[in-house]
């Protein structure tokens, strides 16, 4: 009995030493490192700024979500940089999923010159995500994030399994190239009001426009560590012109997306017209399309109570 007890005390202080070993000395491998030093963070507000650097640029980026699996990777909007996205899309995403939200080349902390074409911002987004050593992704995208996205898919169609395209249309769609003078005309008029200019952007100005507008730019505010560079107003006139070029070039053959696509809009987008969310839907085979009554280019966020869930189911299935 005696020496049982004793085989039984060595087998603990082996097992001991061995995980202090690994523990002290560095014996665990870098994913089991991480997963115990880092806590699995599912609010963007505290989601860690991380970069990494690939043909000369240096993308920034934030990624939160439990790790494995297939990355949903977010595309973000005109001027928009990582500050940008609404942390009652992202966070139920996340809870979930891993996420990942980046800066393209020359916005907010990201290194580099803004390209002057969604294709060329397209080519790097996939720079991007290959620097990341991912080769899958499902694809969450909003207004000229989703032009960059069908570029993508269409270019590199292996590497996107699913898609969700918001407030936004197809190259070449009728009026894209008006957002210029939308654009600029509501920057002035929320210049006038001392207002974000997402207010008028995105939102109606009616009573429920105003009270959504103003509940999701004080969302946007809830992060307040790590806050992202502002977009420079070069790079803003030229992601402008870029989308002009868009809305003026060519169709592209959107038949050949084969890849489950859920397609959401307001029903009064006046930056990327509702009907052009209508126009995917007809061109994407199988694509799912949601549209939200008394809103604009946000109806998404205006309704993220809705969209969210939606959002998580289709990315889930």
């Amino acid at each position: 009995m005696t020496s049982r007890r004793l085989f039984v005390g060595y087998l603990v202080a082996a097992l001991t030493l061995s995980l202090a070993a690994q523990i002290g000395l560095g014996g665990l491998s870098p994913t089991m490192a991480a997963d115990l030093e880092e806590p699995v963070i599912t609010s963007y507000a505290w989601a860690p700024v991380r970069t990494v650097t690939a043909d000369g640029t240096t993308y920034t980026y934030r990624e939160l979500g439990p790790k494995g699996g297939i990355p949903v990777v977010f595309f973000v909007h005109l001027a928009g940089n990582l500050d940008n996205w609404d942390p009652r899309i992202i966070d139920p995403i996340a809870e979930h999923r891993h996420v990942i939200a980046f800066d393209n080349k020359g916005v907010g902390a990201s290194t580099g010159r803004v390209p002057f074409t969604i294709e060329e911002a397209a080519e790097d987004a996939y720079t991007f995500i290959k620097a990341l050593d991912l080769d899958l992704i499902d694809v969450f995208s909003f207004s000229m994030g989703g032009m960059i996205a069908q570029d993508l898919v269409l270019k590199h169609p292996d590497l996107v399994r699913k898609l969700v395209l918001t407030g936004t249309g197809p190259r070449g769609g009728k009026d894209i190239d008006k957002v210029v003078g939308t654009t600029y005309y509501d920057i002035v008029r929320a210049t006038v009001t001392r207002s974000d200019p997402k207010e008028y952007l995105f939102f109606n100005r009616n009573p429920a426009g105003r009270l959504a507008a103003k509940a999701f730019i004080k969302r946007l505010q809830e992060r307040t560590v790590d806050r992202d560079k502002a977009m420079s107003v070069e790079g803003f006139q030229t992601q402008l012109m870029a989308i002009w070029r868009f809305g003026r070039s060519a169709p592209s053959d959107l038949s050949v997306i084969t890849q489950p696509t859920l397609i959401a809009n307001g029903d009064n987008d006046r930056m990327v017209p509702t009907v052009l969310s209508e126009d995917l839907h007809r061109r994407i085979k199988g694509s799912e399309l949601v549209i939200y009554p008394d809103s604009g280019h946000g109806g998404i966020f205006q309704f993220h109570e809705k969209f969210a869930p939606l959002a998580v189911e289709f990315l889930g299935r």
